[in-house]
């Protein structure tokens, strides 16, 4: 899978610190200009679907099941990889310094009527939601978060560079 962006968050002075990967899986599901995303109250972001693999389980089928739970998105297909994005970013938790994030990115078509989700509680006191909206109206409102909001998610610019990058290649 192509390399779309490797990125450092500014805390992390140097990789040789204690670090452990997390792998997830992320599904961009396009209807013309309209684009099917998550849009977290807690954050004020929008952010593309998807969420970590679980031990044992292959990058698809984790794609699969977090669509599922976070969109209620029925009839997946996935129907090709569009990049991975890495991450090294600070760890709060006293096990890790560091966590290296993996992104795979899969383009999907879905069935149209969305489901029920099957949100997880953190996901549900953070206000997560998922919606259709028109893709540059998501950037203009990350770009907005990005610049005024001081309970922004350290999340936003990979989902933000990811949102462009979808604008220039698949639109």
């Amino acid at each position: 899978m192509r390399l779309l962006r490797s990125t450092t968050h500014a805390e992390i002075p140097c990789l040789t610190a204690n670090a452990f990967t997390r792998k997830a899986a992320r599904g961009i599901i396009l209807d013309g200009e309209n684009i099917l995303l998550l849009y977290t109250e807690r954050y004020h972001d929008y952010s593309i679907p998807g969420g970590g693999i679980d031990d044992g389980e292959s990058v698809e089928a984790g794609l699969l099941r977090e669509l599922e739970e976070e969109t209620g998105a029925q009839h997946i297909d996935v129907m090709r990889e569009f990049g991975l994005y890495e991450e090294y970013r600070p760890w709060y938790k006293a096990d890790f310094d560091i966590v290296h994030m993996l992104s795979y990115c899969f383009i999907c078509n879905i069935h149209p009527e969305l489901g029920e989700t099957r949100l997880e509680d953190h996901e549900i006191q953070n206000g997560m939601k998922p919606v259709w909206i028109n893709i540059h109206e998501a950037i203009k409102h990350n770009e907005q978060t990005i610049a005024n909001s001081p309970k922004k998610g350290m999340s936003i610019e990979r989902e933000t560079f990811l949102l462009k990058l979808i604008v220039e290649e698949l639109l």
